[in-house]
Order: C-alpha cells, then structure tokens, then sequence
C-alpha cells in the first residue's frame, strides 16, 4: 500500500489494485513502442469494419489485451477489455499467438492450460489441438462462436525480425456480420495492417535493443549515461 500497487477502500475494507500497477502495465504495454504504433491501425480497421477491434500480446502462457478500439455499428461484441487475460487459444487473437508459434511451443502451451480450458464453454486440450490445426489450414485464426454464443471474430499475428507472433490484431463481430465473404474481407484488411505494422516495429526495436546493448556496457564499464 505504501508503494501505492494497492489501494484500501476505507468504507469497505476492500483492496483494489493501485495506480502504481497501472503504470507499469501501460510500460509494459509499451514495449518496443507497439501499443502506440498499432493505434493508427486499430482506428482503421474500427472504421472500416465497423466492429470491435483488439490487440494481443503474449504473457507467458496468456493472452492479454493491450488496446481496444470500437467501431460503429451499433450492436457491440465488447468480450475483452484492455487488461483481460486468456489462456492461449481462448479467443481469436490468443489463438493466433499460439498456432503461429512453433509446435513445440503449441504443446507445451497447450499442456500448460489444460487445467483452465473448460472455464471457456468447456473447451478441452482437444479442442484447442483442433483449432491450432484449422487456424493452420485456413491462414488466419477463426473463433466461431466457440467462446462467447452469437459472437465470430478472426485475427492474424503481428510477427517480430524473427517469425515470432509478439501481437495479435482482431476483429470481432455479432456472427450474422461475418459470412465467409465479409471474414476474408476483414481477414485482408488485417493482413494489410500486420504487414505495415511488422515493417515499423522493426526499427523500433532495432533502437530499443542498441539503448539495452548501450545501458549494459556502461554498467559493465562501472560508468553513468551522460
């Protein structure tokens, strides 16, 4: 409480979490810039779809939501907000982080989640193996009314220098809004904006790793930054 992570509501009793978690989540958000430069990207795609827009990052074996951008149709599929956390492969954008990884890295995130996917419509490892392989088959990840009755949504990964998913952007609609003729629509108007946002990522982390590679050997020179 000192520190200010938590907070004592003085009525109540209760605790809640403090601002000072609040920032760190926003720097952690921040990492490598990504937060700020998908904005721009979210925004177009919100107003082009007209729906529920998401960006995802991995956390160990989850998914968090980083940002969330609304577009203007009137009946919302707000099923995150900025902060929820899933287990990888709950959820269109947690499934893109997973089945663009490695397999390996599918196993091992799989196994680890077993215990928690039956919270999510009863998912089971399974089911989860047989989404990693649709989202494989079809190029982009599908979660069809799987999580959430009467709620589609797809996503593609955002990929680091390496092929790694560091980011996931999503699209989410009332089912009826995403036939097969409007999903590869919006399955291409995201793939438009991953690509333009894998090309400013790159030098942005280019710039964040020279700052870490500069930090260390002041450090190790026993010297400050000037």
């Amino acid at each position: 409480m000192s520190e200010g992570f938590v907070e004592q509501d003085g009525e109540t009793g209760l605790y809640f979490v403090g601002f000072t978690l609040f920032s760190i989540g926003n720097a952690a958000a921040e990492r490598f810039g990504l937060a700020s430069a998908a904005q721009p990207a979210l925004k177009r795609l919100a107003e082009r779809t007209g729906d529920s827009v998401y960006l995802s990052i991995r956390s160990g074996e989850e998914a968090v939501c980083i940002d969330r951008v609304e577009g203007a149709f009137p009946i919302k599929t707000l099923t995150l907000n900025v902060g929820d956390r899933r287990p990888l492969g709950v959820g269109a954008g947690s499934l893109a982080l997973l089945a663009f990884g490695p397999d390996g890295a599918v196993d091992s995130s799989i196994s680890a989640n077993a215990m928690r996917y039956s919270q999510y419509s009863r998912l089971t490892t399974a089911d989860i193996h047989e989404l990693v392989e649709q989202v494989r088959r079809l190029g982009y990840a599908l979660n069809d009314q799987r999580v959430i009755p009467g709620m589609s949504a797809v996503a593609l990964p955002v990929r680091n220098a390496r092929g790694e998913p560091v980011a996931a952007l999503s699209v989410a609609a009332i089912s009826t809004r995403m036939d097969p003729e409007r999903r590869a629509d919006i399955v291409r108007w995201i793939a438009r904006e991953t690509q333009q946002l894998e090309e400013r990522l790159r030098p942005l982390a280019s710039r964040s790793a020279e700052s870490r590679v500069r930090q260390l050997s002041i450090a190790a020179a026993g010297g400050t930054a000037s």
